[in-house]
């Protein structure tokens, strides 16, 4: 996957910290899986001095089930809010069983998808808030024949650090995590124990920064 980095348009790209560089060919070095198409998007230039960011549809069948975006923030100065000089801002949404839409516990559902892929892909975090929403939609007049839709979206960030507390910090897991979110909130299933995923060839098309 081609992954690009944004910074303040006053600074000079020759100011980009070698660690923020590591972090993007980090993003880049993922591992998803061939149902995820994953690519560069245009990261957000106000929030922090240096940002890059990945957008991803998941896809069965030429039929898309779901999609999201996760952004990866550096402040060499750090941030008070943040509690670190990273941070990882995702978004998922995908489409539900409209029955699903009132169950009380799906908030919390949704948001351990999150928090047990991350562990289950060692990505070390702390920090970590968010919000699940869910989005009910019913037709009328001419389109009352048209079925009810139901999507989930989840918003998070949380702040990445090193795994052993005192060794350099990886990225890769983090975005993989995300992907797992993408594809459990779609509704796929699980990769069989000792499975490893193949990347799609569609998203694997090198690494700029």
């Amino acid at each position: 996957m081609v992954v690009h980095s944004e910074t303040y348009p006053e600074r000079g790209a020759e100011e980009v910290p070698a660690e923020f560089r590591e972090a993007v060919r980090a993003m880049a070095a993922a591992v998803l899986r061939p149902e995820i198409f994953c690519e560069e998007m245009p990261a957000p230039q106000r929030i922090a001095p240096h940002s890059s960011a990945l957008t991803a549809d998941v896809t069965v069948d030429d039929l898309e089930l779901g999609t999201g975006r996760i952004i990866l923030l550096h402040d060499p100065a750090g941030n008070d809010a943040w509690d670190g000089t990273f941070r990882c801002v995702a978004y998922a949404r995908a489409e539900i069983d409209p029955e699903l839409i009132t169950d009380p516990l799906l908030g919390e559902v949704g948001w351990s998808w999150l928090t047990e892929a991350l562990g289950a892909h060692g990505a070390a975090f702390t920090a970590a808030s968010g919000t699940v929403t869910r989005v009910a939609s019913e037709s009328f007049g001419q389109m009352s024949d048209d079925e009810g839709t139901a999507q989930i979206e989840i918003r998070a960030s949380w702040t990445p650090v090193a795994a052993d507390g005192d060794g350099a910090l990886d990225i890769t897991p983090h975005v993989e995590a995300w992907g797992e979110l993408l594809c459990t909130a779609a509704g796929l299933p699980p990769l069989p124990p000792g499975v490893t995923a193949i990347p799609s060839r569609r998203g694997q098309r090198g690494v700029g920064v």
